[in-house]
């Protein structure tokens, strides 16, 4: 009776979301997070109002990180959920995997797998998304980069809140140059990470959208209540912040105007240019920024080690072996 429910569900899946000849077939690595089941949705399913045409999602390899419970507790749920209501085929094997795909999301929520899973996709000249954090440190991000411009392979990596309405206003313009900018979101930390790296990327993600790059250094310190505060010097005198909170928000102030910024608006967005990144080849988000980004938030843990010294992104990314 069950093999006979599980064998139904199979064709359903595969009915209501055959994959053309137009798809591109879709890989993903880590099925560890809810971005698993809601990127296979918008992509898989054509009745989901945010659904992304273009790609399906029809191969994966489970990973997982026992050593983190928010990983271990969830790859056996999010696996069947694939399997059942998607009819996505689990290989054994990276390997195997790619040799079944057109391109590849690395899920992984744990970033300190993400060199090792991006090497044999990357052999395979596979085009590449990496969700965050990109890797566990600095130092995984440079050697993925490097790895992905000799094989010449598309590789980016992005948090969705990047995708927000107002920060995508303000990049593109809608306030002139921006001289000061604040955001916030939650920064629950993961010991086995720098701090920054596990939740409070999403806002530090929003900072970079808006202020671009030219960061020089950063100091951190914490706020009235004790929650995390990461300041940042750009070129030019321009300044950006980025504080622990409960919620996704922020301002940014330019030579037209002030505006909010922050705001979550659903991952969507950032599928949509995930899937024209594959097609086209060029990815949206250029390395020098994330490494930036990177560097950013590995520097602020480094100003805590020295409680709340200013440190220089030029040293912490010399340290990671940045040339």
């Amino acid at each position: 009776m069950k093999q006979t429910f599980l064998l139904t569900a199979l064709l359903l899946a595969t009915q209501l979301c055959p994959v053309s000849a137009a798809d591109l077939r879709i890989g993903m690595i880590g099925l560890d997070t809810s971005h698993v089941p809601a990127f296979t949705d918008i992509l898989n399913n054509p009745t989901n109002k945010a659904h992304v045409p273009g790609a399906k999602v029809v191969a994966a390899y489970k990973g997982g990180s026992p050593d983190i419970e928010s990983s271990a507790s969830r790859v056996e749920g999010y696996t069947k959920t694939l399997v059942e209501k998607y009819g996505v085929k689990i290989y054994d094997s990276i390997d195997e995997m790619v040799k079944q795909v057109d391109a590849v999301f690395i899920e992984s929520v744990d970033g300190r797998p993400h060199l090792a899973q991006a090497i044999p996709v990357i052999k395979a000249g596979k085009p590449l998304f990496i969700d965050k954090p990109m890797a566990g440190s600095l130092k995984d991000a440079l050697e993925i980069f490097r790895l992905a411009k000799a094989a010449k392979v598309p590789v980016w990596s992005s948090s969705s809140l990047r995708y927000g309405k107002a920060a995508q206003a303000v990049r593109a313009g809608s306030i002139g140059t921006v001289s000061y900018a604040e955001t916030t979101s939650p920064a629950s930390l993961e010991p086995h990470h720098p701090d920054l790296f596990w939740y409070g990327v999403h806002g530090c993600e929003t900072l970079f959208t808006v202020m671009g790059t030219g960061c020089e250094s950063v100091k951190r310190g914490t706020t009235a209540d004790g929650k995390i505060e990461v300041t940042g010097k750009w070129k030019g005198g321009r300044t950006g912040i980025f504080r622990e909170a409960k919620g996704y928000t922020g301002v940014a102030r330019g030579d037209k105007g002030e505006t909010p910024i922050g705001a979550y608006d659903g991952y969507a967005p950032l599928v949509v240019e995930a899937i024209k990144a594959f097609q086209t080849g060029v990815v949206p988000v250029k390395p020098e920024e994330t490494i930036e980004l990177l560097a950013f938030m590995e520097a602020a843990d480094e100003s805590k080690r020295r409680g709340g010294a200013e440190v220089t992104l030029a040293e912490v990314l010399k340290k990671a072996g940045a040339k």
